[in-house]
């Protein structure tokens, strides 16, 4: 396996271009203050990309993959991302090891 110097100067490229983006909105929320409705609109961002990830598969794969999408559309409500996204990937595999 051999790596292509402009893959990787792609790849540098890409990392900085996302970093620069996500210190940058850190950098430019400090000086803009939010209303109430403006934070609760940030605030739905994160279960709204989870649902646009996890959607596809649950309409492209079994039943198990569908029940484990609305039990973590269901967590998301409560539950910080990352708990979210563990309660999906554990139920999914329990319902895969069940053979649902």
């Amino acid at each position: 396996m051999s790596l292509d110097v402009h893959t990787l100067l792609a790849i540098l490229a890409m990392a900085a271009a996302t970093i620069a983006t996500r210190m940058g909105g850190l950098v430019l929320i400090r000086h803009v203050e939010v209303s109430e409705q403006g934070r609760t609109a940030i605030e739905a961002i994160p279960p709204a990309v989870l649902m646009a990830v996890i959607a596809p598969t649950a309409f492209a794969t079994g039943w198990a993959e569908t029940i484990a999408c609305i039990v973590t559309a269901l967590a998301a409500r409560r539950l910080p991302m990352l708990a979210s996204v563990a309660v999906g990937v554990a139920t999914v595999a329990i319902l895969r090891a069940a053979e649902l």
